[in-house]
């Protein structure tokens, strides 16, 4: 890995507002300073299953990931070699054929519900993130995000924050707050706890460049 790289990873439970304090990093930090390399990319290729079985798949759990792709994407990244980073639609549930090309960047954002849960990428991150929020503000936010983006009712939205997101949760993403180096309660809305993290990235990144 290059010296001048910094690798940040940001975990937190679906709905906690992970991508409101990646805006916010990524504000702060000089243009085109930073690659975003989201989890939500890396569910895997299911291609080979009808739609009926991708319906079916527990994607809040971590058999869900291509764990080994997304790990040699972020070596490429630290190494200085650009990749094509998977997309994946949530309406298809599976990868779809067109990748985006993501050039290498001094700061290294992984982000998604389970970052922290993986020991190898762990091992890479100078700094873990957790993001923190009420059990109740996620599932509102879940309720928004669903039937605004994925064709969802209230009624299924509820039924599967029950049977499959509040265990996986409990299970998967909150243990993972143990090996965060800095906690932000009440999510993206913590904008002292966003600006504190913020400062401390700006100063990381300004202590490597020298």
């Amino acid at each position: 890995m290059q010296e001048n790289i910094t690798i940040i990873g940001i975990a937190g439970g679906t709905g906690s507002g992970k991508t409101t304090v990646v805006n916010k990093v990524v504000e702060i930090l000089p243009p085109h300073h930073v690659a975003v390399v989201p989890l939500d990319s890396y569910y895997n290729d299911t291609t080979e299953l009808t739609e009926e079985e991708r319906r079916s798949i527990n994607f809040d759990h971590p058999d869900a990931f291509d764990w080994k792709l997304l790990a040699k994407q972020v070596n490429d990244l630290s190494n200085g070699i650009a990749i094509e980073q998977p997309t994946y639609s949530y309406l298809a549930c599976n990868r779809l054929k067109e990748t985006i090309r993501v050039e290498p960047k001094p700061v290294i954002i992984i982000e998604g519900i389970m970052t922290l849960l993986n020991k190898k990428l762990r091992d890479v991150m100078d700094l873990k993130v957790f993001v923190d929020c009420d059990s109740d503000e996620r599932l509102i936010r879940n309720i928004e995000r669903d039937i605004l983006e994925r064709g969802r009712d209230v009624t299924m939205v509820v039924d599967r924050y029950r049977k499959v997101l509040k265990p996986m949760h409990e299970q998967f993403i909150e243990p993972t707050k143990r090996f965060a180096d800095i906690i932000i309660p009440q999510g993206g809305e913590n904008e002292k706890g966003i600006g504190i993290l913020c400062g401390y990235i700006h100063g990381l990144v300004s202590e490597i460049e020298g």
